[in-house]
């Protein structure tokens, strides 16, 4: 069908791929993308070789994860980050709604979106890294507008703003201002890196009496248990530097929460978190609520690298956090992200959970 021995093929939606009783598309795909096997693949319905290395195969997926590891073994890997805010505003400006407008029977000239229009749509009708929900919102929007037009409405032009969308659409669906937090005793905010762009994680720790048991809660996935774990050994070995008393380990279970419990979470990002809920917790200082972080620690409180940071910063700066701790070995990462996220927003560079604590109590260096 593409008339060439050549052509570039596009396979999307890699990562949903499933085998069952009927076959194994990932099997077959591996020979297909196999650059040493390709040359003369056979294909099951015509039976005979054919030579695919001149075809430029394309996948494309939105998580790494599900893809089976030696069919990712015969990738290059080239991940492209989530729009911010405002590259999401200029595609919408330019693209989407002349679209959206013309797709639905009005002339571009009566209907104008208004800059808060389209920035109230993004922040608070969509939560994705890309760009699909807002083009089907903005559609919404464009066939509201139509149905006025057909009813009789014959105004000359329609000024879209923000109180339009709420007229059109109803309340937001989403707000990322409640999940501010005020300065708080056994609780930190991280930062975390989803298909749909970065989030900000809330990280609870409570004490009561008990045995020195653990309780885990949130559906944590077994790589964020094991941080848990570690946090919670950190604190314990370093408790006469923190200022703990050793017995209260013994006298006292901790239980983690990481709220919206029926969302999965995993990865390694969230160790400096939980570590600074835990020190919070059996100190009694409050951690600083305009503070996110992210990285992995060890249990010498170390905070190693992480990834997602271009993506995890722009979610602290929508969600109004004013400081974020960032491994030191991520510095070369903060360097390539857009001036329009750091703009506003102070990056701290840690090294070690000495750093962190400094830095995200109340009373510590970021508040001098």
């Amino acid at each position: 069908e593409a008339g060439t021995v050549n052509p570039v093929i596009l396979l999307d939606e890699i990562d949903k791929l499933s085998s069952d009783l009927r076959g194994d598309p990932a099997s077959a795909l591996l020979e297909v993308l196999d650059p040493e096997q390709n040359v003369a693949f056979r294909d099951r319905y015509l039976e005979i070789p054919y030579d695919l290395s001149k075809v430029i195969f394309i996948t494309t997926a939105n998580s790494l994860e599900t893809i089976p590891s030696p069919l990712l073994d015969r990738m290059e890997v080239l991940e492209l980050s989530g729009y911010t805010r405002n590259e999401k505003y200029e595609i919408a400006k330019r693209y989407l709604v002349p679209k959206e407008t013309v797709k639905n029977g009005l002339d571009v000239k009566r209907v104008k979106f208004e800059e808060s229009a389209v920035y109230r749509l993004i922040d608070g009708f969509t939560r994705e890294a890309g760009v699909r929900n807002l083009e089907r919102e903005i559609g919404s929007v464009c066939r509201k507008i139509a149905t006025e037009v057909a009813s009789g409405k014959t105004k000359k032009k329609f000024d879209i703003d923000d109180k339009s969308i709420e007229k059109y659409l109803g309340a937001d669906r989403f707000s990322y201002t409640d999940e501010l937090r005020n300065d708080e005793v056994g609780c930190a905010t991280g930062l975390a890196w989803t298909q749909v762009g970065g989030t900000t994680l809330p990280v609870e720790v409570a004490l009561f009496k008990g045995k020195g048991n653990l309780y885990l809660t949130g559906k944590l996935g077994e790589v964020m248990q094991e941080s848990a774990k570690i946090a919670l050994t950190y604190v314990k070995l370093h408790a006469e530097e923190i200022g703990v008393d050793g017995k209260k380990f013994e006298d006292y279970d901790v239980h983690i929460h990481v709220p919206e419990g029926a969302t999965p979470k995993d990865g390694p990002s969230a160790g400096v978190t939980l570590a600074t809920a835990i020190t919070s917790a059996f100190t009694g200082k409050k951690v600083r609520g305009d503070v996110a972080m992210t990285g992995e620690i060890t249990l010498r409180g170390r905070v190693l690298p992480i990834g997602g940071l271009k993506e995890k910063t722009l979610a602290a700066k929508i969600a109004g956090i004013k400081t974020v701790l960032v491994p030191e070995k991520n510095r070369p990462d903060v360097e390539e992200i857009p001036a329009e996220i750091k703009n506003g927003l102070e990056i701290l560079f840690v090294e070690t959970m000495d750093d962190v604590i400094a830095h995200a109590f109340v009373g510590g260096k970021g508040n001098n």
